[in-house]
């Protein structure tokens, strides 16, 4: 136990990326305690774009709302849209990444025939074309983003099974005539789910940038709803005469996506098998 708490406290990248984490959904959580203003309803448009000062610690944007205000909420939305659509993605990438490898044949085929389909068409374009033909609006983003990035995680899946069933616990529960889907969820699953946090983790760091893109579009949450990309699209026109509307936003995009990379890398090295503190 002490090996693996000293080996987390000198991975700095975890421990950076996992400290922006848990601040962005602290802050998520604990929005309506945290806020100064409310992001929709205090709006003032004697108090538009007025720079950042005490009253308005991160300015104002054009329709004088608190921009502090509306980031702390949006993180509400972006994280939500990162962690539910990875988390879709995931139980769908897991599910058949485990038929294909531990079934094989023509499962493998079929399922595989699938993912490399999904690869090759990039997920944006995929989520643009679901968003197209559903309209724009947060719910629709998470079928959109939900089902278009399960492709990495069945891979990942489908390696990790293919080495994993010839174990001496599958032979095991095979002789102990465990059912092939108990052997599936009980036996292989939690003992491959390392790899597969790590590229949910990462996942979710995608689904969030995604989001932020198609906001940006004016695809995703619908003013005057606080979105970080919905805030950069707003504040596109403005970025000379008030770049505090745009930059802010950007930033915690870019704090928020950066932690989850760090924490990812950091989770992906811990769970090596060859990692330095299993050894001693």
């Amino acid at each position: 136990m002490k090996n693996k708490l000293r080996y987390i406290l000198q991975r700095k990248n975890m421990m950076v990326g996992g400290i922006i984490v848990f601040i962005m959904i602290s802050m998520a959580i604990f929005a309506p305690l945290i806020a100064p203003f409310d992001p929709v309803k205090d709006a003032n448009l004697m108090n538009a774009e007025l720079a950042p000062g005490t009253t308005y610690l991160l300015g104002t944007d054009s329709h004088g709302r608190d921009v502090l205000s509306r980031l702390i909420y949006g993180a509400r939305i972006s994280l939500s849209v990162g962690l539910v659509t990875q988390f879709l993605n995931t139980c769908i990438g897991v599910s058949l990444g485990l038929l294909a490898g531990f079934m094989g044949n023509r499962w493998d085929d079929i399922i595989m025939g699938m993912t490399n389909i999904m690869l090759s068409i990039p997920a944006m374009i995929f989520a643009l074309a679901i968003m197209a033909s559903l309209g724009p609006g947060l719910i629709n983003i998470y079928i959109a983003l939900g089902f278009t990035n399960w492709s990495y995680s069945c891979r990942i899946t489908r390696s990790q099974v293919l080495s994993a069933k010839s174990a001496d616990y599958v032979k095991a529960a095979r002789i102990l005539g465990y059912s092939k889907l108990r052997i599936m969820f009980g036996q292989i699953l939690p003992n491959i789910v390392g790899p597969i946090l790590v590229i949910a983790t990462l996942g979710a760091a995608e689904a969030i940038l995604m989001e932020a893109s198609l906001s940006f579009l004016g695809l995703g949450a619908q003013p005057p709803s606080p979105s970080w990309g919905g805030m950069l699209s707003s504040a596109r026109d403005l970025f000379f005469s008030a770049p505090w509307i745009c930059i802010f936003p950007g930033i915690a995009i870019f704090i928020t996506v950066l932690g989850l990379n760090l924490f990812g890398d950091g989770l992906r090295d811990y769970l090596d098998p060859h990692a330095t503190w299993k050894s001693n």
